[in-house]
């Protein structure tokens, strides 16, 4: 007999379970592979989700778009959210296409200067505020309790 519990953690059959990992260096001690490990960590704790970790340098690579489509939620990881610098930039490209392609979006950041209004117009689902690899982890435990 399966518990309720056990019946709202099995997935259906299709649906995926890895979470892609947009990141980008969030400090000199928090390069962009520390903190995707960080925040994988969190995130596959439970068991039901897998990380995948994908580095952003300075364009999206052709595969992005596949990546992100087949991906169950993409989790955006960049050192500052707020509306000046966020036009134009990767974490903005990411938002937008990710709400074009109808896979939700997420953010974790260490400062988050966007208001409410300007997250609902990316579509971001939830922005979290981590300034270290442990709060970094705790992120992506929280983001496995939604996504």
């Amino acid at each position: 007999m399966q518990t309720a519990a056990s019946q709202r953690d099995r997935l259906p059959v299709g649906i995926s379970l890895t979470v892609l990992l947009a990141a980008q260096d969030l400090g000199p001690r928090l390069s962009a592979q520390v903190a995707a490990e960080a925040v994988g960590v969190g995130l596959t704790e439970t068991g039901r989700l897998r990380a995948d970790s994908y580095s952003l340098s300075s364009e999206l690579s052709e595969d992005f778009d596949a990546q992100m489509k087949a991906a169950r939620a993409v989790v955006i990881i960049a050192p500052r959210l707020d509306e000046q610098t966020l036009l134009g930039s990767l974490p903005f490209e990411i938002a937008t296409r990710a709400r074009q392609s109808g896979v939700p979006a997420y953010a974790i950041t260490r400062e988050n200067e966007l208001s409410a209004f300007d997250a609902r117009i990316l579509d971001l689902q939830l922005v979290i505020q981590a300034r270290s690899a442990r709060s970094l982890t705790q992120a992506g435990v929280r983001l496995a309790e939604v996504i």
